[in-house]
């Protein structure tokens, strides 16, 4: 307790088990909040919600066996979202366990911690009680030093019981962040100078770096159109001169990716999912910035990598760049880019851009916005432009289905605004028992469901391939009924326009769970495969 005390963290999510008790009775005295859920996935979809809205670790408690198991689902989307999640499983006692043998022994595996490599940066075996402290000091450690991913500690549950050191171990300290090479840093700002089109393209690595400062002033002083991806929305605010508000995935701002002749890409790897598969041919020129220099070549080689701190880098090239003008027309030409964007929405698709409408009109600056993957998380995703970082959370990632509800609880109890989390009526279904989790803990979430009848995004694949409707319309109960009878205030309304607007609104002002229902359909948006314009051009 004390090892995780010390890492900031006011807030532990879990479920208890037989092997766990001794940890549950030691957080009962401790300042952190435990927060019982109803499934252990939901633990760590909690704990990657708030590790998210917070910026800091995310702690998921579980029990042996298929409690630890059950987790893995969440685990895998916070590592390939790069979330600092810590999980803590017990084992079957060190008095059962026989190398190589399986005994039997209840929730035993043969390899407990071989089931979470996969999905890890570091998997931490307990071998004594006194090494438990310094083991989850390590473990908080290596999972908050970029680039940030999950960690196991597993613990055999005799252990919890033995005697051990007082006082909290030394969390290791982050390495400081690194700088460019200065050979490369040089390579790197000859060929921004050199560009006539530069264009910045920024990642969730930029926003593990708190690097919205230094990615303003570079793109300010080479006046460069910025794309952000889904984990970097908000770092530059709406209407700055630079900040393009809409996707790569609509012609409009694809063309600026085809006509530029260098891009900066900071904090990213340039994933399929942004890049519609890779279908955006490599510019002419490249240059790379990112901590994890095998993460920032994978996809597209880099004429120049830049191995260092997103934050340090960007403020490294700022101050070496040649100052350019054309910052005015530049947004002008960004501001034109986004309401033709709009305008042209409005008019394909109505419903949808009813729904960011009222998103926008309803939810205060500092709101967490936790999307699912269902459409309208897709439109959320692929359109809202939140005011600052770590105010959209979005699945890809892994694109994890029922994420959205139990990664809301933790992104509201992370205490860094109001928090909506937005799913379907599938999607919600995978954790809809969160909600007597929400309402014993009192956690004031907005849970948005859009129902229409069914996983409405399959249905359009099956529609689009001319196959029947198999196992896409479902049979779903009466949310609001549902919610009722945990004793949540719920509301349904028809539609997305403005009585869901006024809805949303009132939820928002209660400082309570509650969950609002809107029975609508919606399109897929321009940022889900099925309406890639390059694969669509390409024939695919």
């Amino acid at each position: 307790m004390a090892a995780l005390e010390a890492t900031g963290a006011h807030v532990a999510f879990g479920l208890p088990g037989v092997h766990n008790l001794s940890l549950w009775r030691a957080l009962g005295r401790s300042p952190i909040r435990l927060v019982g859920v109803r499934h252990e996935q939901a633990a760590a979809y909690a704990a990657d919600g708030y590790a998210r809205a917070r910026g800091g670790l995310g702690i998921a408690l579980t029990t042996t066996g298929p409690g630890a198991a059950n987790t893995l689902g969440a685990v895998g989307e916070a590592w390939a979202s790069r979330q600092p999640v810590l999980v803590i499983a017990t084992d079957v006692p060190t008095t059962v366990r026989r190398p190589g043998s399986w005994r039997g022994a209840l929730h035993e595996a043969t390899d407990q911690a071989a089931m979470f490599a996969p999905v890890v940066k570091a998997a931490i075996r307990v071998g004594a009680a006194e090494e438990l402290g310094p083991a989850v000091a390590r473990a908080a450690a290596i999972a908050l030093t970029p680039p940030r991913r999950p960690v196991y500690v597993e613990v055999p549950t005799d252990l919890l019981d033995g005697a051990a050191p007082a006082g909290a171990p030394d969390l290791p300290a982050p390495p400081p962040p690194a700088p460019p090479d200065e050979a490369a840093l040089a390579e790197a700002v000859a060929l921004v100078d050199s560009a006539e089109r530069p264009l910045v393209w920024a990642g969730g690595g930029a926003v593990q770096a708190d690097a919205g400062a230094g990615l303003g002033r570079l793109a300010e002083r080479i006046a460069a159109p910025v794309i952000l991806t889904y984990a970097a929305r908000g770092l530059l605010p709406p209407g700055h001169p630079c900040l393009v508000a809409a996707p790569p995935h609509v012609p409009e701002v694809g063309a600026l990716w085809d006509e530029a002749d260098l891009v900066l890409a900071v904090g990213t790897d340039l994933d399929g999912m942004m890049t519609q598969g890779w279908a955006m041919p490599r510019p002419p020129r490249l240059v790379a910035l990112n901590v994890d220099a095998e993460d920032a070549a994978k996809n597209y080689t880099p004429d120049v990598l830049l191995e260092a701190d997103a934050a340090v880098g960007l403020e490294a090239v700022a101050e070496r760049v040649r100052e350019r003008g054309g910052l005015d027309a530049l947004a002008g030409r960004v501001a034109a880019i986004g309401a033709a964007v709009r305008d042209g929405l409005r008019v394909t698709d109505p419903e949808a851009s009813e729904l960011l409408a009222a998103m926008d009109a309803a939810l205060p600056g500092d709101a967490i916005v936790v999307c699912d993957m269902c459409i309208p998380g897709y439109w959320l995703g692929g359109f809202r432009t939140p005011s600052l970082p770590r105010k959209l959370a979005y699945p890809l990632g892994w694109g994890t289905l029922g994420c959205a509800f139990p990664q809301g609880l933790g992104a509201a109890l992370a205490e860094r605004g109001p928090a909506v989390s937005v799913s379907g009526d599938g999607g919600f279904l995978f954790a809809c028992g969160e909600l007597a989790t929400a309402a014993q803990e009192r956690i004031p979430l907005t849970a948005v469901v859009v129902d229409d009848g069914g996983y409405g995004m399959l249905r359009f694949d099956q529609d689009r391939r001319g196959d029947p409707h198999e196992g896409v319309d479902l049979l779903t109960p009466d949310f609001a009924a549902l919610a009722g009878s945990f004793g949540v205030r719920a509301e349904t309304v028809d539609g997305l326009g403005s009585g869901f607007g006024a809805a949303l609104e009132r939820h928002l002002e209660l400082d309570e769970p509650s969950l609002l229902v809107a029975h609508a359909a919606l399109e897929p948006p321009p940022n889900t495969s099925p309406r890639w314009y390059r694969a669509a051009a390409n024939g695919r």
